[in-house]
């Protein structure tokens, strides 16, 4: 069965003072209906956990009988999509000059797929959202409620211009596709509100043109490419190029900066709530007392709110470039697959260092993925490929074993994180480059190597890997420890 491909179009919103109050109005709205929703949710989940039914099924061998019990046991509590759509009607009526049946339906189906992760233990909590934490709102279709109409928003008596260009021919192709829904987004930039429309099309995002050459940007290649991913690097391999490159490059200067105002915050939230806290600095549980912000904290939270949404661009902008740098070496890529939430956990068990006789951290690579989110880069790269009737292909990590295979010996080596060459006497070849490399002549089944072809692109591949090496020592750049180089 063929999918839809589908896209996203953000255009800027040219709003008024007045409209502004309006829109924050019913974002505000959209999160108490949120919150009842999720309070309504808790509340049939922690009676249905109560009862007799649900500890009898949950004693039952795990198999096709008891999901269908738990399937029934859960339609009886109402812990059901369509149930959630029912409790919410009444509150979106009373709302009904601002919130539409269908806005008010998505917010419903939002909380039920954020909590049916807690329901399957996907997730460990579920949380409710403070003032000032919903920034979308979506429709349903482009019919009713929150629509795009006339390069305009219109919602529930509303009608706001969208600001489109006149000369832009990438928005103009762009809206010539079906529109399936829109969302209304909010955004906090340089220390105020920014409003949006973001508009879901259906089919592919149109191609673009360079003005002034008239060629194609960011073309397409043709070929194989191989891509070993890790917390803070990848390693890239083709018949035309090898490259090992630091993910989102431009965004380690930001986190100093980050750090110092979270600091400051702490300092100024210490200052400002002294009975909050106790003698020896922890936070008193059983004060209810509200917590104070002052001026000069709001303006410290909004300086950090600026510095968290630079990263995000950047980050965003950096993968973007990245995912067009690869898709120009090859249009079949491959990837070796990488369990990013178990990266991301702390050691669970305790362990001694032999040589030094010291506890070791128990903290692993959750800073490092939070900073260069390679699941985000890989998912964009996917997309890509889907726009272009490719996908990515994603090998067999523990039939394959890239970082321990040798094709010249067909043997496994194990070898420890901290050693990042692979020793072949005469030479040497860096880790994770040859991992790409290995990933990139993997048979069609995903689960083996193709030594064959391993042999006819190796001497290839250590021109190539020889010229990155070289490239890499000579730059100014600080390298990354887990390089090696």
């Amino acid at each position: 069965m063929n999918t839809i491909s589908n896209f996203v179009l953000t255009l800027e919103l040219k709003t008024e003072k007045w409209q502004e109050d309006i829109l924050d109005k019913r974002f505000n709205i959209g999160r108490q209906i949120y919150n009842a929703c999720l309070g309504e949710l808790f509340k049939r989940y922690n009676t249905m956990t109560q009862s007799k039914e649900y500890k009898k099924i949950v004693n039952m061998p795990k198999g096709k009988d008891r999901n269908k019990k738990f399937q029934e046991l859960n339609k009886k509590y109402g812990l059901t999509e369509y149930s959630l759509h029912a409790f919410v009607a009444p509150i979106q009526h009373h709302f009904k000059k601002n919130i539409d049946s269908f806005t008010a339906q998505k917010i419903a189906t939002r909380v039920f797929r954020a909590f049916e992760k807690y329901m399957f233990h996907e997730s460990k909590k579920v949380y409710f959202k403070k003032y000032g934490e919903l920034n979308s709102l979506e429709g349903k279709s482009n019919g009713t409620g929150i629509k795009f109409q006339d390069s305009k928003l219109v919602w529930n008596n509303l009608e706001i211009p969208v600001i489109i260009r006149k000369d832009d021919e990438y928005v103009q192709l762009a809206l010539e596709n079906r529109i399936k829904y829109s969302r209304v987004l909010r955004r906090f930039i340089k220390g105020k509100y920014k409003y949006y429309i973001q508009i879901i099309l259906e089919g592919v995002p149109p191609i673009k043109i360079n003005k002034k050459t008239g060629k194609i940007k960011n073309p397409i290649g043709e070929g194989r490419v191989g891509i070993d991913i890790g917390t803070q690097t990848i390693a890239i391999s083709s018949n035309s190029n090898v490259k090992l490159l630091e993910l989102a490059p431009e965004i380690d200067n930001i986190e100093k900066e980050k750090r110092i105002l979270l600091r400051k915050l702490d300092r100024q939230r210490r200052a400002n709530n002294p009975n909050k806290y106790n003698k020896d600095g922890t936070i008193k549980r059983g004060n209810r007392d509200r917590w104070i912000k002052s001026n000069r904290y709001i303006k410290t939270q909004n300086k950090l709110k600026e510095i968290q949404r630079k990263q995000r661009d950047i980050r965003k902008e950096n993968h973007e470039k990245l995912a067009n740098y690869i898709l120009s070496l090859g249009d079949n890529i491959y990837v070796e697959t990488m369990n990013y939430k178990g990266l991301q956990a702390k050691a669970k068990e305790t362990t001694i260092n032999e040589k030094t006789g010291k506890y070791n951290k128990k903290k692993r690579f959750g800073k490092s993925l939070s900073n260069k989110a390679p699941s985000m880069f890989l998912t964009i790269l996917d997309n890509k490929l889907k726009f272009n009737g490719q996908k990515l292909y994603k090998i067999d990590t523990t039939s394959v074993k890239a970082s321990q295979f040798n094709h010249i010996e067909n043997k496994y080596i194990k070898k420890d994180l901290n050693e990042r060459w692979n020793d072949f006497n005469d030479y040497k070849i860096q880790r994770d480059l040859y991992s790409s490399f290995l990933i990139m002549n993997v048979k069609d089944n995903l689960k083996e190597i193709d030594r064959d072809l391993c042999f006819k692109t190796f001497d290839n591949f250590k021109i190539l890997h020889d010229r990155e090496i070289e490239r890499i020592k000579n730059s100014n750049r600080k390298l990354l420890s887990s390089m090696g180089i």
